[in-house]
C-alpha cells in the first residue's frame, strides 16, 4: 500500500490570489463519474524541516509566532524551498544553521507528509539530523528578521518531546509528525531510515 500519483481533468482553473510565497486557486476538477466539482486550492512551493538529535537523544525545538493561528508554536527548525535546483538536505542544512546556529554530520530522509491536502499541495521534507555541533560565531553570519528576531531555542529529550506532542502541547505538523517518526525510528537505530537524497515519491 502506498500513496500514487494521479491527476484528474482540470476543466477550467482560476487564480484569485498571488503573493510573495503562495497563490491562491480554483480549479474545475472531473470527478469519477464524469461530474464536474470546483476545488479551492493554496499553491506552496514546498518545505524542509529538521530534527536535529543530540548525543543524549534530545530534540532541538525552536518558538515562534505564527500569526494565522495567533500562537507562539513550538517547531522544528524549517524553511520554504525558495533556491531553484537547490538539493532538499541542503535547504535542510541552510535553514538548521540560520535558524539554530547548528551543523549536522549525519543526515537521513525521516518522513514526507503533506500538511493539508484537502485545501493546499505543500509538501514538507523532514530531515534526521545527527552528529550536531553549534556553528562558531564567525560561522553564524545570518541576521534574523520579523518573527525570527526572538525565536528561543531548547533542547528536549525525545521521550518529553513525544508526551508534549500526544497531550497536545505541541501543534506544529511537521514538528509532530518528525517527533513521532524519530521516536518510532530509534527502535532499530535508525537503520531503516531512507537516505538524506532519497526521491520523493
Amino acid at each position: 500500500m502506498e500513496d500514487s500519483a494521479e491527476s484528474w481533468e482540470i476543466t477550467g482553473s482560476q487564480e484569485h490570489f498571488s503573493g510573495r510565497v503562495i497563490s491562491v486557486r480554483t480549479d474545475a476538477v472531473r470527478m469519477s463519474d464524469g461530474s464536474v466539482a470546483k476545488r479551492d486550492y493554496v499553491v506552496h512551493p514546498g518545505a524542509v524541516a529538521v530534527l536535529a538529535l543530540d548525543d543524549d537523544d534530545r530534540v532541538l525545538l525552536i518558538r515562534q509566532y505564527r500569526h494565522p493561528t495567533r500562537r507562539l508554536l513550538w517547531e522544528l527548525p524549517a524553511g520554504i524551498r525558495d533556491v531553484p535546483g537547490e538539493p532538499l538536505v541542503d535547504c535542510a542544512a541552510r535553514e538548521l544553521a540560520e535558524e539554530a546556529a547548528y551543523r549536522a554530520g549525519t543526515w537521513h530522509t525521516l518522513v514526507d507528509l503533506y500538511t493539508s491536502p484537502g485545501m493546499s499541495d505543500e509538501r514538507i521534507r523532514v530531515f534526521l539530523a545527527r552528529d550536531v555541533t553549534p556553528l562558531s560565531d564567525e560561522e553564524n553570519k545570518f541576521v534574523r528578521e520579523d518573527e525570527e528576531i526572538d525565536m528561543p531555542a531548547i533542547w528536549i529529550p525525545l521521550g518529553a518531546a513525544v508526551e508534549k506532542a500526544l497531550s497536545g502541547m505541541i501543534h506544529n505538523s511537521p514538528a509532530v509528525a518528525g517527533i513521532l517518526a524519530a521516536y518510532a525510528a530509534s527502535a532499530d537505530g535508525f537503520k531503516g531510515l531512507r537516505p538524506a537524497d532519497a526521491p520523493e515519491a
